[in-house]
């Protein structure tokens, strides 16, 4: 009697040091079989003195968070999970998020495609989405933390007092999963590129993103606006903010802000913790 067993997900981890380490002295990779989260486990390590660079990846977690609470679970496969701690001092840190979904959106898919196959986009502030004649679907999110925490030796390396030690959490769907309990369909990788697994997007991702991020340090977001509009699904739609006011999209401004258009005039919405809901799906 023979029994089957889930071969092991090969990580490309050595590549990804090979790639990152140069740029990132002293970074490392971790692969873990689970998890509660990779976003919590980086922040337990910075809070205990541990602020060196590494990307920390699960292939499963028990208790993923997403924006303002919202869970992240998924089975071994089917999502890659993955957070990247380091430490950065920007001048200015609005638009972060923005920045790392457009570098997310750009490793995946490059070259925006035509309308009838599935085109990564970005949904103000943190969310990966595609469009196209499968409609409008949720890929994936972004969580970004900081923290002030940062040991004298990191604050060093980032050659800035105001230095704080970010995590930078990614989940993406990799394999088609269960509508039941979500507001919005999901999307996974497949949509975008058939047989696209979680090893190879993160080998995709890693190294772009650390430079990004890098990028980032040095002259904000202002660089990446054009970049953003070109994915942006909200520019030119009809958005309900969270206190109720309603009104249209215009793109964001070059300091990460959704620029909104209501009844009281153009607002410049900052605050992560506002929910902004497109109404009528369009095209991506």
């Amino acid at each position: 009697m023979s029994t089957s067993a889930t071969p092991p997900i090969r990580w490309p981890a050595k590549a990804i040091w090979e790639a990152v380490s140069p740029l990132l002295p002293g970074f490392t990779v971790e692969v873990l079989p689970t998890i509660d989260s990779t976003n919590t486990e980086l922040m337990r390590r910075a809070r205990a003195g541990r602020c060196e660079p590494t990307l920390l990846v699960a292939e499963q977690q028990t208790a993923g968070r997403g924006r303002l609470g919202r869970a992240w679970q998924s089975e071994a496969g089917a999502s890659l999970m993955m957070s990247l701690g380091l430490s950065l001092a920007p001048r200015d840190w609005s638009g972060l998020s923005l920045a790392v979904g457009v570098s997310v959106a750009e490793s995946l898919q490059p070259v925006l495609p035509a309308l009838e196959v599935a085109r990564i986009g970005l949904k103000w502030p943190n969310d990966l989405w595609l469009g196209g004649a499968g409609g409008e679907r949720k890929l994936g999110g972004i969580l970004v933390e900081t923290a002030s925490f940062v040991t004298p030796q990191a604050a060093a390396a980032a050659r800035a007092a105001s230095a704080r030690y970010v995590v930078v959490g990614i989940g993406i769907n990799v394999l088609p999963r269960s509508a039941e309990g979500l507001s919005m369909p999901p999307g996974n990788l497949q949509d975008v590129e058939p047989g696209l697994d979680a090893p190879t997007a993160l080998l995709r991702i890693a190294a772009p993103l650390v430079a990004m991020l890098q990028s980032f340090e040095a002259y904000g977001f202002a660089p990446m606006q054009a970049r953003f509009a070109r994915r942006d699904v909200l520019q030119g739609r009809a958005v309900t903010l969270s206190d109720g006011q309603a009104g249209t999209a215009h793109g964001v401004a070059e300091y990460g802000a959704l620029l909104v258009q209501t009844a009281q005039g153009m607002q410049a919405i900052t605050s992560a913790e506002i929910s902004v809901r497109p109404a009528a799906a369009r095209p991506l």
